[in-house]
């Protein structure tokens, strides 16, 4: 039998994961400060890294990746981008990006002692000047203007990498869709521009209207494309996608494997991008602990059962190494 806590109440994704291990009849949860556990679904920002796999005779296994917020901070990853080799000179997917610390913000200083109050100093440098100079040479060339927001979400893609840092990619993905017409010199209709899904419910009159909750499958996107632009998902957008996952998580494996530590980990992740009209694809952000379409909640959560769980505790009524789910591809 094997032992699993919970520390995240709050997690959609991990409550059906828990919920299929114990359908097993091979796992036990446990409460969730029992030190003596095989499985820990913790809290991404919460996880005692530093006291996983001291427990004598257990494997452990946690569900985030030390260190993945290289990825999941839109600062670190745009730092990492800009000095990653394997990412600097060959990223051609990545918006033109700047970090801008804010002048004005009031760091916490500690009490006055004897009267005297500690200077407050927020002297962070930061990448304005560059990004100052590129906005007005666009300017001066007519290139348009830098884009400072994005949308919540164009296309979602959803990706595990399990204990040896093999990476799945979840076969079906989801693109938000606007309620409006794209009007390129009309920054004043918000709907048209963001596809976040509270946006387009409060504001468009039209939410729901050509797709139910705004949201289209790959399925039907690559039905779109065959028909309309004569060409597939896979050729024109998946190669993409699939390129700049790699490139990503690869960039940072030799800073977050847990190959050659006491303990393993797994995670799942969310890569959200934009496609232009070019059929283009931009990398917009990685979402460390994302959420899922509810339709696809049986099946993504049961592909992270088969594929990061039972490769470390493999049911013990299974004889063979279980195949690979046809929802996953591997990359």
């Amino acid at each position: 039998m094997y032992t699993f806590v919970v520390r995240d109440e709050n997690s959609s994704v991990y409550a059906e994961v828990s919920r299929l291990l114990l359908a097993t009849g091979h796992w036990k949860r446990l409460r969730r400060d029992n030190p003596r556990f095989n499985l820990m679904l913790g809290e991404r920002n919460r996880l005692p890294f530093g006291r996983l796999g001291h427990e004598p005779g257990l494997v452990q296994l946690v569900n985030y990746y030390r260190g993945a917020d290289k990825l999941c901070r839109k600062a670190s990853l745009v730092k990492l981008i800009k000095t990653s080799p394997e990412l600097a000179e060959s990223c051609t997917w990545f918006p033109e990006s700047y970090v801008i610390y804010p002048t004005n913000l009031k760091t916490p200083v500690a009490p006055a002692q004897n009267g005297i109050q500690p200077p407050i100093s927020n002297s962070r440098t930061d990448e304005r000047e560059f990004f100052l100079a590129s906005y007005n040479r666009k300017k001066e060339d007519g290139e348009g203007n830098v884009w400072i927001a994005k949308s919540s979400a164009g296309a979602k893609s959803w990706v595990l990498v399990d204990h040896q840092y093999n990476i799945y990619l979840y076969r079906e993905g989801v693109l938000r869709t606007a309620s409006e017409p794209y009007h390129v010199d009309n920054f004043q209709d918000k709907t048209c521009h963001l596809t976040n899904h509270c946006i387009q419910k409060e504001y468009s009159k039209n939410y729901g209207k050509y797709e139910e909750g705004n949201e289209m499958f790959f399925k039907e996107f690559n039905q779109y494309l065959t028909s309309a632009l004569n060409i597939t998902l896979e050729s024109s957008i998946l190669l993409q996608i699939k390129h700049i996952i790699r490139n990503c998580l690869l960039s940072v494996e030799p800073a977050i494997s847990t190959k050659h530590l006491p303990y393993q980990s797994f995670q799942l992740f969310g890569f959200d991008f934009m496609v232009d009209e070019e059929l283009k694809v931009w990398l917009i952000e990685v979402n460390g602990a994302p959420a899922c379409a509810q339709k696809l909640y049986a099946e993504l959560c049961q592909g992270i059962v088969d594929i990061a769980i039972s490769s470390v505790f493999p049911p013990p009524d299974v004889e063979q190494p279980q195949t690979q789910p046809a929802a996953f591809i591997k990359l």
